[in-house]
Parts: structure tokens; sequence; C-alpha cells
């Protein structure tokens, strides 16, 4: 039952509507307590289940249930998954093994055709383990095909291993910066980056292919999301971001990593404050999301959402954020935090608590579901709501919690000052009057190893002007603001 719970939580509402429509079509009989299962799971029962759903303890029936719904579930994910990006390469799978039937029928004129046409939309999109099947196959019938000798045939599959082997190298890399990622000690992104490529003997060039850019793109991202250091990183991201934007034509070929490379470019930029460029990015963004008929704007857009409510909030349109953020529908996780963090700075403390209440699951389900990050700033913002509020009981029990739940990853990450920064909200709570005093902005100032607002990451500074703002008696939201400006 833990993997059926596992795949149904990383179902979005519409997924879970589209999976219940799935199994009615799918059950042939008036049976349905496949579909009463995943409703009992999806609400988050697990105790007694199978006697809820017959009445009476029946494991053996209870287990045979679940199997069949687990199987439902993955041939639910797997169709779902080709009739999405994988699209393209499902209809040149088509194509070449329509081209296999009509060579064994003998239909070889037609045949050719058909393995030309697969093998010119493969060469477009980089698919160079399908290309390795079409090559195998001309090679098999080459003898008879008029058209193309055997010679060319060859060369262009030899063409094509060498692609596919530094696609090879490149994924051999990534694994391995992935890898020294997870404890990077002082080495900068970049250098690990670059140092693994050069073991792999990978150029970082428009020799690459787009795909490849754009996992390189996603990498350097991620690793500095978790190091929260984008500064650092922001002139690679731009450097493989204009390799990218000479590929010209290949962005409506490859339009859902097209839709994901301005999404990480808008990331990177807000997060460096550079909130000019981050909103010219959310509009290409958005105009990429409406081709192809929207095939990928619900994808995207919750990730839009938030980019534009953020970007209003820390240019002075906090009012614009808010209203964007309650007017939209099925509002994500993400867009609810962000939400509780915009009345938050608007010092509308029972309005984010509000907001705050809605996040029922525990951490743990919110660590798979969306990352520890994620949990990590939820939890900074209860503690300063509760403190706030004043709930006594709750903010000690909150802040211990905090200590056990994230001391050890923060400081394996280097990111001491994140607990830091928890022992003087805890000190603060302690004794509120000795905030305004030399002696507390003294320890405030000696506590953190200052970067530069240039440097500094915009989530850090945003905690950090709560504190400030307690200190000089002043407005939190305005402090923000005049922090990251």
């Amino acid at each position: 039952m833990k993997d059926i719970s596992v795949i149904i939580n990383t179902f979005s509402k519409e997924d879970k509507q589209e999976f219940v429509r799935f199994l009615k079509k799918k059950n042939q009989r008036g049976d349905v307590k496949n579909l009463q299962l995943f409703k009992l799971i999806d609400t988050g029962k697990q105790q007694d289940l199978d006697i809820l759903l017959y009445g009476k303890p029946s494991k053996n029936a209870y287990h045979a249930l679940c199997k069949r719904l687990r199987d439902s579930l993955v041939d639910f994910t797997a169709s779902k998954g080709f009739s999405g990006e994988t699209s393209e390469e499902m209809e040149i799978m088509k194509l070449l093994l329509a081209g296999r039937i009509f060579l064994e029928q003998k239909l070889n004129k037609t045949a050719f055709k058909i393995l030309a046409k697969a093998e010119k939309e493969a060469l477009a999109l980089d698919l160079h383990p399908i290309l390795n099947e079409i090559y195998h196959t001309k090679i098999q019938f080459a003898h008879l095909n008029p058209n193309e000798t055997l010679e060319e045939v060859i060369q262009a599959s030899h063409t094509n291993m060498e692609r596919f082997k530094k696609q090879f190298q490149l994924n051999m890399a990534y694994a391995s910066i992935k890898k020294q990622l997870k404890n990077p000690g002082d080495t900068p992104i970049t250098e690990i980056i670059l140092k693994h490529f050069t073991v792999f003997n990978i150029k970082v060039d428009a020799t690459l292919t787009y795909k490849s850019l754009f996992q390189l793109l996603n990498i350097t991202s991620t690793a500095a999301a978790l190091q929260r250091n984008y500064h650092e990183v922001s002139s690679f991201m731009m450097e493989i971001y204009n390799i990218i934007s000479e590929k010209k034509g290949m962005a409506q070929k490859h339009l859902f990593y097209h839709i994901e490379i301005l999404q990480l470019m808008a990331v990177g930029s807000f997060r460096n404050k550079d909130f000019k460029q981050s909103k010219e990015f959310v509009a290409k963004m958005e105009a990429e999301m409406q081709k192809n008929n929207r095939q990928y704007y619900r994808r995207f857009k919750d990730k839009l959402l938030v980019l534009k409510a953020m970007n209003l909030t820390y240019t002075g349109y906090v009012n614009k954020a808010v209203h964007l953020l309650e007017n939209s529908k099925n509002i994500s996780l993400d867009s609810q935090l962000t939400l509780c963090m915009c009345f938050f700075q608007q010092s509308e403390f029972s309005k984010a608590y509000q907001v705050f209440k809605n996040f029922t699951h525990s951490d743990h389900w919110y660590d798979k579901k969306i990352g520890w990050l994620w949990v990590l700033k939820k939890s900074i913002i209860e503690i300063l709501l509760l403190v706030e509020l004043d709930k006594l009981d709750l903010v000690l029990s909150r802040l211990q919690s905090f200590k056990k739940r994230f001391a050890k990853p923060l400081k394996k990450a280097g990111e001491e000052r994140v607990l830091t920064f928890m022992k003087l909200v805890s000190d603060y709570y302690e004794n509120p009057e000795q905030v305004t005093t030399d002696t507390f902005k003294n320890k405030v100032e000696t506590s953190f190893d200052w970067v530069g607002t240039h440097q500094e990451d915009i989530f850090v500074m945003s905690f950090y002007a709560w504190l400030k703002a307690k200190i000089n008696n002043t407005n939190p939201y305005k402090t923000t603001l005049e922090l990251v400006s």
C-alpha cells in the first residue's frame, strides 16, 4: 500500500480526476472496489482498509485489490507520459515499426520512405537511441534499397554512434556532478561541473544538443538552490542560455525543454534580484506556453503564477501579487506558501496563518512531495508566524522540532547561519524588549558572515529583514524592499 500512496501523492488534483475517469472506463463490471480503495488512500486512510472495503477482515482479497490498483496507476502514468512530451518520440517509433512491417511484407518502396521520414524527424530531435534502431533496420535491408548505398547508411550509423557515445558521457558526467553536489564542501558549483566535464572530455559549447544544454542548466540551477548561491552561477547560466539561443529553429522542436529553460532563467534572475530580467523571461515563458494549442500550459501554470507573484512582491506590488494568487484556481503548494509569505510581509499575520492551516500533511509527506528546502522555508515561516501571534506552546514546540529536523542537513550543507537565525528568533521571543538594545544589534551583526547585498540570496535577505525590522521598529515589507533593491 505504501507504494500506492507514493504514486498518488505525485498526482495533481486534475490527475486524480483523470485517473478516476480512467478507472471507471477500465472497470467492466459493477464492482468498483478499486475506485473505493483509491479514494480511501487519497483521503489519508491507512488502517483496516480491508474491513472498510469488505465489511470484515479480508487480507487476501485486499492484497489482490492493491495489486490491481497499483497496476492501474502504473498503466495510467505510462499512458499519460506517452500522450505528453514524449508524443513525438512515440510517433517516430510508430514510423519505425510500420517500416519494419512493410519490409517484411515486401513493400520495400513504401517502407524506405517511412524509414527516411523517421530518420529525418529523429535527427531533428537528437533521438540517438531511436536512430540506432532505424540504422540497424536500414543496414539489415540495405540490399533492397536502390536509393541509398550500404556505405552511406553505415557512415550515418557511425556518426550517430559517436553522438550517442557523447550523450552517454554526458549522462555519466551529470551523475558524477550530482554525487559530488551532495557533499560539495567549499568547492564552487561551476568548478565542480567543469571538473567532471574535463574528466569525461566534454566541452560546454554549441556541439552539445538542446536537451544536453537543458540538463546542464537544470543541474546548475538545482545546485545553486541547494547552496542558496545563485550569484556564483549567474554568468555560467547566461553563457549556457546564449549557446541555447544560437540554436535557432530548435526551440519549437524542443518546446517542453524550451519552456523549462526560460523558467530556470526566470528563477535565477529573480534569486539574483534582477527583477527586470526575470520578468522578461517570465513573459517569454508565458508566450511559449500558448503555443501548440497550449500543450504545456497546465504543466507550467503554477510555476508561472509563483514567478509572477514573487516578482510583483519584491518590486513593491504585493497587493497585486495577493490578488493574483487569491484569484487563481487549484492553487498549488508553492502558490499557497507564496500567498502566506505575502500576507506575512504585510503584517497580516492572521490571514497568513489561515492560509498556513491548509498545510495539513506531515513534513515527511511534503518532503517526499516537493523537497526538504520547501519544508525548511515552510517551517521558518510557521515559527515566525507563531511568534507574531504569540502562541507560546507552539513556538517552543516548533523551535525544538526545527532543531531536531534540520540541524544535521543544514550543517552538512554549510548553512549553519539558518540555525543561528533561528536562535536569534528564539532569543527575541524570550525577551522582546532586548531587540532594540545595542547589545542585541551587535549580537546580530556578529552572528553572520555577510557576503554583501549584491551576492546574498533574496530569501535569506527576506528572513533577515524581519529581524532588522524588529531591531529598528520599521515596517517589515518596506525593510525587505530596501534590502533587496
